[in-house]
């Protein structure tokens, strides 16, 4: 029997799962840039709220809205990822905020019917991993209720400080590589392939619309690094605060901020 593609998808994320919190949650540059993605859930969501969060992970963010009052429908499609957020959420006396789905992002609209939602969001690259956004736009249309809040964070298309790290170690084809239209296959550590686009801010709103009209974007990883370079961070943990200060001055500054390793945009429903 052959594989449908959320099922394809879920293989390579099956095997990190377990030391996915390591790697990037409980790590320095993990919890700088997570940090700053929280600051606009607080923002965007009360207590009492409904709300979708798609490619849970390991559940880190539905179990801290959670904590906060928020009601959280956390939806992976990784059966490992959905067993490790269960068992945090038990852990930390969330369970009954949150209710764990295995469920892809092309798979939302079978939620529909079944409430109505008050906001989504969607953290680090979830989406850049989704081949067929528009299916996943007009689903999330159809689950959220008029003025509800979208956050999605992306993984964007010109990173800085990964162009300079690769050309530095005279990489350049890893340098550019979120500048390909046809995206970059990615291979994980169980050796199954993965493709990931880098689509612009401008091509997300346009496939988000008419139904979500995009009111702000922030960068996220400007000056603090991307994930993978967190030997960098400990070695110099100073100058992670200096990039993690500069971010909290320079995230929101027109062009300076597409150049961070994730890009939040915040939607409203129409």
């Amino acid at each position: 029997m052959s594989l449908t593609q959320p099922q394809v998808h879920a293989a390579p994320f099956d095997a990190i799962a377990a030391r996915y919190d390591e790697t990037f949650t409980s790590s320095k540059i993990g919890q700088a840039q997570r940090t700053s993605v929280w600051k606009e859930l607080e923002k965007a969501f009360r207590p009492g709220d409904r709300v979708l969060d798609i490619g849970c992970g390991t559940g880190v963010d539905a179990c801290f809205l959670a904590e906060r009052g928020v009601q959280v429908v956390a939806c992976d499609s990784s059966p490992q990822m959905i067993a490790v957020a269960t068992h945090r959420l038990r852990n930390s006396g969330q369970a009954s905020l949150v209710q764990p789905r295995l469920l892809a992002a092309e798979e939302i609209g079978s939620l529909r019917g079944a409430t109505v939602f008050d906001g989504a969001f969607s953290n680090f690259g979830a989406l850049n991993c989704v081949h067929d956004l528009d299916t996943v736009a007009r689903s999330l249309a159809g689950l959220l209720r008029p003025g509800a809040k979208v956050l999605l964070c992306w993984m964007g298309p010109c990173c800085l400080w990964e162009i300079v790290s690769y050309l530095a170690r005279a990489e350049p084809e890893k340098a550019f590589r979120r500048f390909r239209r046809e995206g970059v296959t990615a291979q994980f550590a169980s050796g199954a392939p993965m493709r990931i686009h880098y689509p612009s801010v401008r091509s997300i709103a346009r496939t988000f619309a008419p139904e979500f009209r995009l009111i702000s974007c922030k960068g996220i990883g400007i000056f603090v690094p991307p994930s993978y370079l967190e030997a960098w961070a400990k070695r110099f943990p100073r100058l992670l605060h200096l990039g993690t200060r500069a971010d909290s001055w320079l995230a929101r500054c027109p062009g300076i901020r597409l150049l961070a390793d994730h890009l939040l945009l915040e939607f409203e429903r129409g």
